[in-house]
């Protein structure tokens, strides 16, 4: 089993941290062509992309405002802190699902939703 981290920004973009989320878009990917190509050897491959704001180290709660980067409001909301997200991890690495889930994506993004 293989559990990647990505993040949300992975899955929608970010218009002002666009290395970031393209690096995060090939996490996915790579979560994606790893499941395909393991399946045959019974390797789950899955992918958590929690929301913005795990910790300050993270460049994702940060939104650029007035040409600065800034602290995005609602930063330490649901879903922010690491204890929010663990249980996608365990989620996935829970032997009861087996092989029901692979090339999945979980984003705990504290109750938002993603667009489109």
């Amino acid at each position: 089993m293989i559990i990647n981290t990505s993040s949300i920004n992975g899955l929608r973009g970010n218009e002002t941290l666009i290395d970031y989320a393209a690096t995060k878009g090939a996490v996915l990917a790579l979560t994606y062509s790893l499941a395909q190509a393991l399946q045959d050897r019974g390797i789950r491959v899955d992918c958590v992309a929690p929301g913005a704001g795990l910790d300050a180290a993270d460049p994702c709660h940060l939104r650029r405002r007035a040409g600065r980067l800034v602290r995005q409001p609602g930063a330490d909301g649901p879903g922010r802190r690491p204890d929010e997200i663990v249980p996608s991890y365990v989620f996935f690495a829970s032997g009861r699902i087996l092989s029901y889930y692979s090339g999945e994506v979980l984003a705990p993004i504290g109750g938002e939703t993603l667009p489109g």
